[in-house]
């Protein structure tokens, strides 16, 4: 039709020029990424792509998961990777390689990027192989792992604290919440209704009234007789975080600043009514939150408990040898 420019077809040299050409300014933070499509690690933002033909792309049937690279030091790396392992298994994706490969090439990718402190990404998907439903289709499982610059919360978030609303978004089944899969889309929804109303982030209830989880992160409490509370992990995902951080409350317990540690049910009426809540997660860490669909948490102030427990988490990451895992640089 007249008017009606024509559409391009490049050659392969052509394509990847435009593609070098499509990088975005915030691809400056990511440093490297590993490709079981290529066979190996890129640092080029742009070669850091995924063939659409992947049913993670178009069916989303793939898990994930994140660990922290911090001075150097991969923390909880067996932790997160056993969990990956688990949700592969749930959602009944074969490894492309042995668990000892794949942790390898997290640690090969993390090296490449030259970063002492990121975020580590991986995931595990049925692979490509076509645009059916089937994964019969595909010709085998892929890995990716990518590492990029940390999600960055300013100090304000600790010092001021967080905003959180009760959220509208349907809770996912708890099978599904269990499983690490690529299928976020209540999780972002979560945040996006948090940000329409001014907050920072969402709390998800389930049918019963009862606390589960955030858009990304945990949910705890202390109540005002000094008891640290959880919800059972039975409908949510068990954060790794979480769970160091239920360990490092234990010496909160000997200290005497908290009195007893509780995983079990916490109702909306009993979680309003605490004396701190907080989001705990492997990007926010320990965030206090001050206020709840308006009304304050407390005494509308991020409380010592939260500190106390952000600077165990701090310090853990710095110095628990059994929570981490050297990564080799190139030169040393």
């Amino acid at each position: 039709m007249p008017g009606i420019e024509g559409t391009a077809c490049f050659s392969a040299d052509e394509a990847v020029a435009r593609l070098r050409r499509a990088v975005h300014a915030k691809s400056a933070n990511f440093y490297a990424m590993y490709s079981s499509v290529l066979g190996g690690i890129v640092t080029d933002p742009a070669l850091m792509v995924l063939p659409l033909d992947d049913h993670m792309v178009h069916r989303g049937h793939a898990v994930f998961d994140t660990a922290i690279l911090a001075h150097g030091m991969l923390y909880q790396l067996n932790q997160h990777l056993e969990r990956l392992l688990r949700s592969a298994e749930m959602a009944r994706i074969p490894l492309p390689f042995p668990a000892e490969r794949l942790r390898q090439i997290i640690i090969d990718t993390a090296g490449a990027s030259g970063r002492r402190d990121a975020s580590v990404r991986y995931w595990l998907s049925a692979g490509p192989g076509g645009f059916g439903l089937s994964p019969a289709e595909c010709v085998g499982s892929s890995f990716f792992v990518v590492i990029f610059g940390a999600e960055f919360y300013p100090d304000s978030l600790y010092s001021e604290g967080v905003r959180v609303v009760t959220s509208t978004v349907p809770i996912k089944p708890p099978f599904f919440a269990r499983v690490k899969s690529t299928n976020y889309l209540p999780n972002v929804l979560v945040v996006i209704e948090a940000k329409d109303h001014s907050a920072d982030n969402g709390i998800f209830i389930d049918e019963r009234g009862m606390v589960a989880e955030s858009s990304n992160m945990n949910v705890a409490f202390v109540t005002r007789d000094r008891v640290f509370r959880h919800p059972l992990f039975d409908a949510i995902l068990s954060g790794i975080t979480v769970q160091r951080v239920l360990q490092l409350a234990r010496r909160l317990v000997q200290q005497g600043d908290l009195r007893d540690i509780r995983v079990a049910d916490v109702s909306v009426a009993e979680g309003r009514v605490a004396a701190e809540m907080m989001l705990i997660g492997s990007s926010v860490k320990v965030a206090p939150v001050v206020q709840w669909d308006g009304q304050p948490i407390g005494d509308g102030r991020p409380g010592p408990i939260a500190k106390k427990l952000l600077e165990l988490w701090r310090e853990d990451v710095r110095s628990a040898t059994d929570q981490l895992v050297p990564v080799p640089y190139p030169g040393g």
